[in-house]
């Protein structure tokens, strides 16, 4: 594949995205920071998202167990951490269920939120999938080489989530 047909597919599969309407203005925001001297920038940044959205997908799913009542502020407060994550990757379809489950919450409405966290696990799973392929096809681009991620970038992101 050459290098125009390779920038092709990946601005094609990347427009797609946002036709489906999975992202929105922050990824590209995301991918302005991108450079030379960190050319895994966007990658690195969503599978840091994606570590740590698993635990909290774990945490709401274990708090929705924990029925006899259910702890709605918890929930809430599990599903705003959840939708800030999201934010930061531009994950529009997740975002958009995050604030759907809160209003549940604040409605005290158990069948919604269990509706709406199902649908938001569905969305997830999906755009986790088509942003895989799309680092995957931007990787084919003979003008990048995949390099380690960043350790420095690493460690300021897991420093940054223990406050």
């Amino acid at each position: 594949m050459d290098r125009n047909q390779s920038r092709r597919q990946v601005a094609a599969m990347k427009q797609s995205l946002f036709d489906q309407g999975l992202l929105d203005e922050q990824f590209i925001q995301l991918e302005e920071l991108q450079d030379d001297a960190n050319p895994n920038f966007v990658e690195e940044i969503v599978t840091l998202h994606y570590r740590d959205s698993s635990r909290l997908i774990s945490s709401i799913e274990q708090a929705l167990k924990e029925r006899n009542p259910l702890d709605f502020n918890k929930l809430d407060t599990l599903m705003h951490q959840f939708k800030g994550s999201s934010s930061s990757i531009g994950a529009k379809k997740v975002k958009t269920e995050c604030n759907l489950f809160r209003e549940y919450c604040r409605a005290g409405n158990a069948e919604g939120c269990m509706r709406s966290f199902q649908q938001l696990k569905r969305e997830y799973a999906a755009l986790r999938k088509k942003l895989e392929a799309y680092f995957q096809l931007g990787k084919l681009d003979p003008r990048k080489q995949h390099v380690a991620p960043n350790e420095d970038l690493m460690k300021i992101c897991i420093i940054g989530q223990m406050y």
